[in-house]
């Protein structure tokens, strides 16, 4: 089993709420706070209505907290959005806008997320993929006590595999692992995620677990992919004709998409869907430890996707882009701490607008006023209540970017401005997004409005 450890021997900074009380022991005014964020993951859970993925440990986070329908990622790529809702910034703003720009290139002397938790008295630990890498430069070593990541071993390298575009996109190939969980690094950080849990605590602590499936490559042990038999696995169907409606609509690897059987999209399916069953067994792990260690009772639990996915609506099977299959991701605030059990919020909100949220339900201090999110704190207390009106998302088209809106009733989309052409969307007769009525005459009106409300400051 391959191990990274970094641990840091710096001075904590420690406020007068730090989270010890007199006798050493770890105050309870003070929630821990388990961080889950998914890699890639969409809405294809159980909790969210599909009716073949088991993710049982995530419907029970739904069952035990706030399940949220209308979460948006500001950039539906990794880099992007994490960097985004780690910082509290807008991608724009921050200046990441794909996976090659690193954090520490841009990101000055602005606190983030966990190095604010760190900074009010909590122990930070990282496990996985939590910002973009464990790399320097794209992480905030400054935010953890600790930074762990893993690997696949000898034998989970392992299994039957295919690549269902013949080789000719090198990340869409699945394999049937052998070995168990553990032989792969998310069951490696799972148990360790278990170990930490079941520690000795002295103050509040922020562990932040970054499961890297369903990301693809889709790996996973091989019991797994024995849940999901390819008739169970059905593509959706396009409408008939139905083209983008601009070649930078989608991403330029839509020719290749264009080539997909039958067979390669039921298989894609099936590897997505049993990757997402074997993180759920993960999510299992971690929340069982809260529970038989007696932290649960103080303990928030978020777990959420860093952005959405398309699982072949569009006929495109990747991220990247501002559709809603793109922007909405899950998003479960669970735990005693929430008061709520089996509640369902349609408020609409940001990513943008964790950090603020999180900051505020802990009650941390010295929160940075340069932060562009808004806390809907307010909404974990009465889930019914609104937030948003509108969310706002962004994609890079190499020389342009795309920019867009949505609120109840629209999705307003504009490349480069304007000048290279415009989406409308109704969002209630069209939720998939189909039919582009940004060139109908019957609604000029509504291009208006949305077009004001997208550069609204």
């Amino acid at each position: 089993m391959k191990q990274l450890l970094i641990t840091f021997a710096t001075t904590v900074l420690l406020f007068s709420c730090a989270g010890r009380g007199s006798n050493g022991e770890q105050e309870t005014n003070r929630p821990n706070v388990v961080f889950i964020v998914v890699d890639d993951l969409n809405n294809t859970l159980g909790c969210y209505g599909h009716p073949v993925v088991q993710t049982p440990h995530v419907d029970r986070l739904a069952e035990e907290g706030i399940l949220f329908e209308n979460a948006h990622c500001n950039y539906a790529v990794c880099n992007p959005s994490r960097s985004s809702f780690l910082s509290g910034l807008y991608p724009e703003t921050i200046g990441i806008l794909d996976n090659r720009v690193a954090l520490q290139s841009v990101i000055d002397d602005r606190i983030t997320m966990p190095a604010l938790f760190r900074q009010n008295g909590y122990y930070t630990m990282s496990l996985g993929k939590v910002f973009h890498t464990n790399a320097e430069k794209h992480n905030d070593f400054s935010a953890w006590d600790e930074i762990l990541g893993f690997g696949t071993t000898e034998t989970g390298k392992k299994g039957e595999s295919r690549n269902m575009s013949d080789g000719e996109l090198k990340w869409c190939w699945w394999q049937a692992a052998e070995g168990d969980d553990m032989d792969q690094p998310d069951g490696q950080l799972a148990a360790k995620a278990v170990e930490f849990i079941n520690g000795e605590h002295d103050k509040p602590f922020f562990l932040a677990v970054g499961f890297h499936k369903p990301h693809d490559p889709f790996i996973a042990p091989a019991k797994y992919f024995d849940l999901y038999p390819l008739e169970d696995c059905t593509p959706p169907a396009l409408p008939e004709g139905w083209e983008p409606p601009y070649a930078h609509t989608l991403p330029n690897q839509t020719d290749i998409f264009n080539e997909f059987t039958e067979q390669d999209k039921r298989e894609f399916l099936r590897s997505y869907y049993a990757c997402t069953s074997f993180m759920d067994a993960q999510v299992g792990k971690v929340v069982e430890a809260l529970e038989t260690s007696g932290l649960m009772e103080n303990t928030l639990i978020v777990f959420f996707g860093d952005h959405g996915y398309h699982l072949g609506e569009h006929n495109w099977w990747n991220k990247v882009t501002i559709y809603e299959k793109g922007t909405n991701a899950p998003f479960i605030i669970s735990g005693p701490l929430t008061g709520k059990q089996g509640v369902r919020s349609e408020a609409m909100f940001e990513f943008v607008d964790i950090y603020p949220t999180l900051a505020e339900f802990a009650g941390l201090d010295s929160v940075p006023s340069h932060l562009e999110g808004e806390s809907f704190a307010e909404v974990i207390a009465d889930p019914s209540l609104p937030f948003r009106s509108e969310v706002r998302a962004v994609v890079n088209r190499g020389p342009m970017l795309g920019r867009t809106v949505k609120n109840a009733a629209w999705r307003y989309t504009e490349w480069d401005n304007g000048e290279r052409g415009n989406e409308l969307y109704d969002q209630v007769n069209d939720p998939v997004e189909y039919i582009n009525l940004a060139d109908d005459k019957d609604y000029t009106e509504v291009v208006q409005e949305m077009r004001e409300l997208l550069y609204a400051e």
